[in-house]
């Protein structure tokens, strides 16, 4: 189960990095295609507006998913920005409690906004909501993959929430330890310089 539930929070990990490489392949094409066009305009003084319909719009949805796609494996790796400057101070017993409640009250909320979010791509399904411009995309298309993405990013909390209660080390506290050393690494060569340099 363990293997299984971290090869899902990578799978989300990939396909937003998929998507982050979707929107760097599109501005490429379209400025390309500009550049092209530019060209045509002064060689033979007519420029045919090459172009790919709705990029900014298609550019804006990728980013959605891939936004949402990474938050799952960005939490689970300790990407995630934490206020730990209470908790990181409390004794060991005390601070796996408030973790506890942490991780609780975000699955909470982040359980909230997932039904709230299938229930907008239910509504936009339902009643045919397609975008403006001159692709009209169908919406429920782009909000599907928000959706996904709470959903695992759901699952990593519940999963994360059942690990600090069970008295395991939480996931994201690698990336904090990491965050340390390099503090006390830092901190002991500063320290150092003085006396290397009375020598």
């Amino acid at each position: 189960m363990r293997r299984l539930l971290d090869r899902i929070y990578k799978l989300s990990g990939y396909i937003a990095a998929f998507f982050l490489f979707t929107i760097f392949a599109v501005v490429i094409i379209q400025v390309t295609l500009g550049l092209i066009d530019e060209i045509l305009g002064v060689l033979i003084g007519k420029a045919y507006g090459l172009q790919i319909s709705g990029y900014a719009r298609f550019s804006g949805y990728f980013l959605a998913a891939a936004t949402f796609f990474a938050l799952a494996y960005t939490f689970k790796e300790g990407s995630h920005i934490r206020v730990s400057l209470v908790v990181q101070h409390l004794p060991q017993g005390l601070r796996r409690w408030v973790e506890v409640w942490c991780c609780g009250v975000a699955t909470l909320l982040a359980g909230y906004f997932t039904l709230h979010m299938f229930s907008l791509v239910h509504d936009s399904y339902r009643f045919n909501d397609v975008s403006g411009g001159l692709v009209a995309v169908p919406l429920w298309i782009p909000q599907s993959a928000m959706v996904a993405g709470l959903v695992i990013l759901t699952l990593a909390l519940l999963d994360e929430t059942l690990r600090v209660f069970l008295g395991k080390r939480p996931s994201y506290a690698d990336a904090e330890g990491l965050l340390e050393q390099t503090s006390d690494e830092t901190s002991g060569s500063t320290e150092s310089t003085p006396s290397s340099t009375a020598r």
